[in-house]
């Protein structure tokens, strides 16, 4: 249960972080202030259902496509969370695909970092 926990903390978090990020470096995306959070709550979902998906289709289908699933799920979660939430709003083709790269490149840094952070202070806590 806490492993869980903490796997949605650190996906909330870096999530957070690549939208953030790529809506500082990008004019033509932007995310509003307090629906912010209702944006990475939307995007983090849609990432939880749509990689195990897209994942086993390109696993099933074409096995060489399976690296560039994690891309794919940034880019579609990006686009159902700017339709369905007022939050985030993306225009143009090469923003599209810049906020994907950006938004995937900072989710996968925080995922690969953040437990390195806490856990560490999870092991000092217990000694």
């Amino acid at each position: 249960m806490i492993r869980l926990l903490l796997r949605i903390v650190i996906s909330l978090l870096g999530n957070a972080l690549g939208l953030w990020v790529a809506s500082l470096i990008l004019d033509d995306m932007s995310i509003s202030g307090t629906a912010f959070v209702i944006a990475v709550v939307i995007f983090t979902v849609l990432t939880a259902i749509l990689q195990p998906l897209i994942t086993k289709m390109a696993t099933q289908n074409a096995p060489a496509l399976q690296g560039s699933s994690a891309l794919v799920t940034t880019f579609l979660s990006l686009l159902i969370t700017e339709l369905v939430s007022d939050g985030l709003s993306i225009d143009g083709l090469s923003t599209w695909i810049f906020a994907t790269v950006i938004v995937w490149f900072f989710t996968m840094i925080a995922a690969w970092l953040l437990p390195l952070f806490l856990l560490k202070e999870a092991r000092d806590d217990n000694k």
